[in-house]
């Protein structure tokens, strides 16, 4: 069985890195059921086992948090829907790799939920949307905003942090970094989209698109 909790309010991120911490060693223990946690955090850059220090543009903007999870500097902030997966991956076969294509088939079916299509782009973390309604400059190609994040890390074959889908935060506030060191794309949310899609909206999708992408039961 997967548990959801869903926080109202903003979740403070030292808060919620100790809560999936102990709910990591539970889960392994056999003492808890694996979980699945939707937050919003306050304004805050985290920096995953990858970020390099040139990609913290403004570092006295918001708090920077060290972060455990695999990856380069995001954002967390307002408007923002993070899903902390804690998973028992040894349970899901021990396969990382589809494990990752598993949560990226999430994140593209909820948008797609909205018919917003997210795709996969190699050498390139997160799910991204084409904007051919912004083109790149003179010679016209199509701009690729990142809608969405993923960044995970397995301590004895259980999953933690997980990913984020931008609802509605302040686009603004990502100039304070290189998301994921990619400089020549953008970032966007689905109201910037022009989606009239609430947050509520948001997690009945997440939860639906789970539940048919991972096939497992939850309570």
């Amino acid at each position: 069985m997967v548990e959801w909790i869903i926080s109202e309010g903003l979740t403070d991120y030292a808060e919620a890195v100790a809560f999936m911490e102990q709910r990591v060693a539970d889960i392994r223990a056999g003492t808890a059921s694996e979980c699945i946690w939707l937050v919003e955090h306050p304004p805050l850059y985290t920096a995953g086992t990858s970020a390099k220090p040139e990609d913290l543009v403004q570092p006295d903007r918001f708090p920077v948090h060290v972060s455990a999870r695999g990856g380069q500097y995001t954002y967390h902030g307002p408007g923002q829907r993070v899903a902390y997966v804690m998973l028992d991956v040894a349970a899901r076969g021990r396969d990382v790799r589809r494990f990752v294509a598993q949560l990226e088939d999430w994140v593209i079916a909820t948008l797609a939920s909205f018919n917003v299509t997210g795709e996969r782009r190699e050498g390139r973390v997160g799910v991204w949307v084409q904007r051919p309604e912004k083109p790149l400059g003179p010679s016209g190609a199509t701009r690729e905003d990142k809608v969405a994040a993923i960044g995970i890390r397995l301590r004895k074959w259980v999953s933690f942090h997980g990913i984020s889908i931008n609802h509605d935060p302040d686009l603004e506030h990502f100039s304070g970094i290189v998301p994921c060191g990619i400089t020549e794309h953008g970032v966007t949310s689905l109201v910037d989209l022009g989606l009239p899609v609430s947050m509520d909206d948001l997690d009945v999708a997440l939860r639906s698109c789970f539940e048919a992408t991972f096939k497992t039961s939850t309570q």
